[in-house]
């Protein structure tokens, strides 16, 4: 039975660097392979060719364009990527917002993802207050920020912080200054 562990949560909060962290911390813990899948890395390129045909802005990630007609197809392909492994008894964690399908709770259903059945699922929910968010994306400056940071007030209608009563499942991680102690107990509580 191979595990899938998400690291989600919104943009700035430290999904890619925190998943590089917990590799070894995962791989000391259960001797096995993780094959990490980052949304941004997977899609990246692909995404911007498409974006700069489409809306001449290579860097769009948070347009209506975007939202409509591309982001659900990266999500779909990761999770086909992830299946595959999956299926062959590979670990997987995978990288990236995934609030649309935390939101909808369909992250927990196996069967929901179109993953083996007996897969073993953690999410890993990344939380950061706005502002804090806000000024690591400015100060990040990556390509696909500008039309976030444009229309921010679009963008964070599309933030929710799950409540704790309702996603009960979720592993909750605040990033915002990293605590190691507290990383380790959240990468033990994926077993």
């Amino acid at each position: 039975m191979a595990r899938l562990v998400f690291i989600a949560g919104h943009a700035g909060t430290g999904k890619t660097t925190l998943a590089r962290r917990a590799i070894p911390l995962l791989h000391a813990r259960t001797g096995e392979s993780f094959c990490v899948l980052d949304k941004d890395t997977v899609y990246g390129a692909y995404s911007a060719k498409v974006m700069g045909l489409l809306t001449g802005d290579p860097g769009d990630r948070d347009s209506p364009t975007f939202l409509d007609n591309l982001r659900d197809e990266e999500y779909r392909g990761l999770l086909e990527v992830a299946a595959e492994n999956l299926g062959l008894g590979v670990n997987v964690v995978l990288v990236g917002p995934f609030s649309r399908e935390v939101r909808s709770k369909r992250v927990f259903d196996p069967l929901a993802l179109g993953v083996p059945a007996d897969t073993r699922i953690r999410v890993v929910w990344v939380t950061l207050d706005e502002a804090t968010a806000k000024a690591r994306i400015v100060a990040r400056g990556d390509p696909r920020d500008r039309y976030k940071l444009a229309h921010w007030d679009d963008y964070r209608q599309r933030r929710f912080e799950p409540d704790p009563a309702e996603f009960a499942q979720l592993l909750r991680f605040d990033n915002t200054v990293f605590d190691e102690a507290a990383f380790a107990r959240v990468v033990d509580a994926i077993f």
